[in-house]
């Protein structure tokens, strides 16, 4: 949630109009109201998905993501779970690209140290990937050129 916060104040420092919504506050519905969105997700243990707190709200926007524009972000510890470092953000991105959804906002992987990941495509994370117990003095400048990247990739 704290990142969330994060990615939301970065997003309305660069100018953009966006809203900040809880997972357990989003429906089908409220998703037709946007065209592009953006997803984060926390890992838990082995950096996987909070399936009780996500799952729920995955399976109810699934059908509206198709050839929406959606940019995703995610958490992790590449010193704790470095053999399985931001899976949570693959298998997020998994979610939606199997929905249909034009993913956006991919990340380099340099300046990460990790052994595996699920969420790369190529190179890249599949979305922006924070580290805020190894690299929080990172953070403010990874949200700040995503959020740049992102103006441009959603056309804000």
């Amino acid at each position: 949630e704290a990142m969330a916060k994060f990615v939301f104040e970065g997003a309305l420092g660069s100018g953009a109009s966006v809203d900040l919504l809880a997972a357990d506050n989003v429906s089908e519905g409220l998703i037709d109201q946007y065209s592009g969105i953006a997803l984060g997700c926390p890992s838990m243990g082995a950096e996987q998905l909070e399936d009780g707190v996500f799952e729920p709200m995955y399976n109810a926007i699934k059908t509206k993501l198709i050839g929406k524009k959606v940019a995703l972000f995610g958490l992790g510890d590449q010193t704790s779970y470095g053999d399985a470092f931001v899976d949570a953000l693959g298998e997020l991105y998994d979610v939606v690209s199997e929905a249909g959804a034009s993913v956006v906002g991919f990340w380099p992987n340099e300046g990460y140290e990790f052994n595996s990941s699920n969420a790369l495509d190529g190179d890249d994370f599949v979305g922006l990937v924070i580290d805020q117990d190894n690299q929080a003095s990172l953070t403010a400048e990874r949200v700040k050129t995503w959020v740049s990247a992102l103006k441009t990739e959603f056309a804000l």
